[in-house]
């Protein structure tokens, strides 16, 4: 049985972690309190914030669970205010951890682009790294394009300082690419939110399960030591109708990946599990498509786990050995840098100038 330790950072962090319990309880209001986690494996779960409100809007993660963080209400995006407070608080976070136990992995959660997420994370796997010998893995959650110069600036240098903590695999899941799961803008962020959070129980029992075909840990490891660092994770269901080989090239589509990548050119490794009821589970077909995936790529891992009665499943994780999704959002942060930049010396020269109150120097208000 694996020892597993999921981290929850910030307010989307925090949300696709409870995303993850409400998952491994069963789905009930109150079954937190009544039923125990469906995880294959020993899993602790810690979401940390310097929000209180987004600890409290949790629903489905225990409050022993929960780390607060005082700095009022949030970081307000600011990411040098944030470094600060998580140095200020690394022990109190740290001797958490650590009364947690032993592990064989770890999970950080957390956007790239708001306050504690983007700041806390970066050390916090550094700490990680430092202390441990378990492998870290950082799931990065990329911003909507629109959402404004601070938060793709913040994505920038989030990402670059996650790389350089020696993580062992940064997997992608981009709110951009995911925008259009929902029509209006709580239903879009739920439907990101549960989409990784399956992904990520998924990959839980593809690592710790009894397999016709075996992946474990260490196949999971090679994956994704390979490539530049990056991943990402695809998953597709099929029916009573849809061949296995269709389940699995909708995993690798656009529609099954977190994060936009066409995986037959930027791909660098790969591992597929297979699960459904064997029926589904044509061994001819599934040799296809992984053939045709290893030919572009190299090695690919597969597994498979049946089981009876299900239609059949298909996750896909891919590193990545390119991504130009990624070039193309550090292009639109070195703009957004530049924009605050020129915004912050426009503002000096006018307080400089005094252009405004200048023109009543000298008079006084008339009553």
């Amino acid at each position: 049985m694996l020892n597993v330790l999921i981290i929850g950072v910030g307010q989307c962090g925090n949300r696709i972690l409870d995303s993850i319990n409400k998952e491994a309880f069963g789905g009930g209001k109150f079954s937190k309190y009544y039923s125990r986690q469906k995880f294959p494996s020993r899993v602790e779960t810690i979401a940390i914030n310097t929000a209180i409100n987004d600890l409290k809007e949790m629903r489905h993660t225990k409050a022993k669970d929960r780390i607060h963080i005082p700095n009022l209400h949030g970081l307000g995006a600011n990411r040098i205010v944030g470094k600060q407070c998580f140095n200020e608080n690394k022990d109190l976070i740290m001797r958490n951890i650590s009364e947690r136990g032993d592990f064989d992995v770890a999970f950080v959660v957390s956007s790239s682009s708001g306050g504690t997420g983007s700041s806390f994370s970066p050390p916090l796997i550094k700490e990680l790294k430092g202390r441990y010998d378990f492998p870290v893995y950082s799931i990065m959650v990329l911003p909507f394009r629109e959402e404004g110069t601070i938060y793709l600036q913040n994505s920038a240098f989030c990402l670059k300082e996650v790389r350089e903590t020696e993580t062992d695999g940064i997997i992608l899941a981009d709110n951009q690419f995911l925008k259009n799961v929902g029509g209006d803008i709580q239903t879009a962020y739920d439907g990101i939110n549960r989409m990784v959070a399956e992904r990520v129980l998924f990959l839980l029992e593809a690592l710790d399960s009894e397999m016709m075909m075996v992946t474990d840990l260490g196949d999971f490891k090679t994956v994704m030591a390979g490539g530049a660092g990056f991943a990402t994770i695809g998953f597709a269901k099929g029916d009573n109708n849809t061949p296995i080989k269709t389940v699995i090239h909708d995993s690798l589509s656009p529609s099954g990946l977190l994060f936009s990548s066409n995986v037959y050119e930027e791909g660098s490794r790969a591992m597929i599990i297979l699960r459904g009821d064997r029926k589904y589970l044509n061994i001819d077909d599934i040799s296809g498509e992984i053939d045709k995936l290893s030919s572009h790529i190299g090695h690919v891992f597969k597994g498979v786990i049946i089981r009876n009665g299900e239609t059949p499943n298909v996750l896909s994780v891919l590193t990545l050995e390119t991504t130009s999704e990624l070039e193309e959002l550090y292009t639109l942060a070195v703009e957004a840098i530049h924009m605050e930049k020129e915004k912050r010396g426009r503002m000096a020269i006018r307080k400089e100038a005094n252009t405004i109150f200048s023109k009543i120097d000298g008079l006084e208000p008339e009553y």
